[in-house]
C-alpha cells in the first residue's frame, strides 16, 4: 500500500550531491531564427495572478492574489516535442543531464511488470514510492533501455532538466517563459477561473485535458484517452491559441521558486516579475498526467510547484517564449 502526504508534489527531485552543471550551458551552436511560427502573441496586459481558494496549497505560495502587469510576449502554442528536441540534439551534439547522470525518474506504471519485479526498493523515491530512478532513462528512451519515442515524436519531450530546456531555448533564439507570463497566457481573457475554460474540470462531461482518472497511483482508467503523455496538439485548442496548458506534462518556467517573494508588494513583484534572484528550485506550472484531485490537484491555473534545475522525470517538459 502506498503512503503519502496529500500536501506533497507528485514530481520527485533529483537532489544529486554533485550537480553535473549548475546552470544551463551554451551548446555553442545556435539556430537563432527567433521565428514566431507556431507561437501566439500575448498582448500587454494586467491580470490577477495566484489563487487563495480552499484547494490552494498554501506552502507552495499560491497566494496572495495580486495584480500583475506584463509587456507583450510570444509563447509557443505547444510544448516542445520529441521531434523538435531531436533536431536540436542532431544539430548541436548536446548531451542532456540525464545522460550525464546516467539515469532519470520514471513513474512505476510506465514500466513493464517484469521490470517492476526486478527493481530494488532502494531505487524507489522515499515518500513517493511510485517513482523509480531508472538507469539509462533519458529523453530518447524515457522509460529506460528498450523504450523508444518512435511513435511519440509529436508528444512532449520529457526527462529533460531545466538546464536542458534553457539550452534548447537558446538554440532557437528564445527563452523559457516567466511564471507570470505562463499563467497569463493560460488564463487568457478570463482572469480568476480555475481552468482555462472555466471552473469545471470536465464541462458537460467532456475531457479537456490529460490528467489521472481512477485510483491514484494504482489504477489509471485513461478515460481521457491517454494513460501517459498525449500528443502536444491533443484536446481542444484554447480560443486564444494554446494547447495543453493544463495537464499532460509539467512545464518549466524561468523563475527561481519562493513561497513568499511575490507576497511583498513592489515594482519587482508587480511589473514583469521574474522571481527572486536566487533559489534552490525552479518553478513548474500546469500539472501533468499524474495529477488527481485526491492527491496533487495542481493542474489549477493558480497552482505551482518547483523542482531542482537538474531534475528530470517522465511528466516534465517545457515550451518557449520570446520577447515581442
Amino acid at each position: 500500500m502506498f503512503e503519502f502526504s496529500p500536501k506533497a508534489c507528485c514530481t520527485p527531485k533529483r537532489n544529486h550531491p554533485d550537480s553535473v552543471i549548475s546552470e544551463a550551458v551554451d551548446c555553442g551552436v545556435t539556430e537563432g531564427t527567433h521565428s514566431t511560427e507556431g507561437m501566439t502573441l500575448v498582448a500587454a496586459s494586467s491580470f490577477l495572478m495566484g489563487y487563495e481558494g480552499p484547494e490552494a496549497f498554501k506552502n507552495d505560495g499560491e497566494g496572495p492574489i495580486r495584480e500583475v502587469q506584463l509587456d507583450p510576449f510570444w509563447l509557443d502554442q505547444t510544448t516542445v516535442t520529441n521531434a523538435q528536441f531531436a533536431k536540436f540534439i542532431e544539430a548541436t551534439g548536446y548531451t542532456t543531464e540525464s545522460e550525464r547522470f546516467g539515469w532519470a525518474f520514471v513513474f512505476i506504471g510506465q514500466l513493464s511488470t517484469s521490470k517492476q519485479r526486478k527493481l530494488r526498493d532502494t531505487k524507489a523515491v522515499q515518500g513517493l514510492q511510485w517513482w523509480y530512478a531508472i538507469e539509462g532513462a533519458y529523453w530518447k528512451k524515457p522509460e529506460g533501455p528498450g523504450s523508444t519515442i518512435k511513435k511519440r515524436l509529436d508528444h512532449p519531450v520529457v526527462s529533460v532538466s531545466w538546464n536542458d530546456a534553457v539550452a534548447y531555448a537558446r538554440w532557437v533564439g528564445k527563452r523559457l517563459p516567466t511564471e507570470a507570463e505562463w499563467e497569463c497566457a493560460a488564463r487568457g481573457p478570463s482572469s480568476q477561473q480555475m481552468y482555462p475554460w472555466g471552473n469545471e474540470l470536465e464541462p458537460a462531461g467532456k475531457h479537456r485535458c490529460n490528467v489521472w482518472q481512477g485510483n491514484f497511483p494504482i489504477t489509471n482508467t485513461a478515460a481521457d484517452g491517454y494513460a501517459w503523455t498525449a500528443p502536444a496538439r491533443s484536446f481542444r485548442q484554447m480560443d486564444w491559441g494554446f494547447y495543453n496548458m493544463i495537464g499532460n506534462v509539467w512545464e518549466w518556467c524561468a523563475d527561481w521558486s519562493s513561497p513568499t517573494w511575490h507576497a511583498h508588494d513592489s515594482v519587482q513583484t508587480r511589473m514583469n516579475p521574474k522571481g527572486p534572484k536566487e533559489g534552490q528550485a525552479r518553478v513548474m506550472k500546469g500539472g501533468s498526467f499524474l495529477c488527481h484531485e485526491s492527491y496533487c490537484n495542481r493542474y489549477r491555473l493558480g497552482a505551482r510547484a518547483a523542482n531542482a534545475s537538474d531534475s528530470a522525470t517522465t511528466n516534465l517538459g517545457f515550451r518557449c517564449a520570446l520577447d515581442a
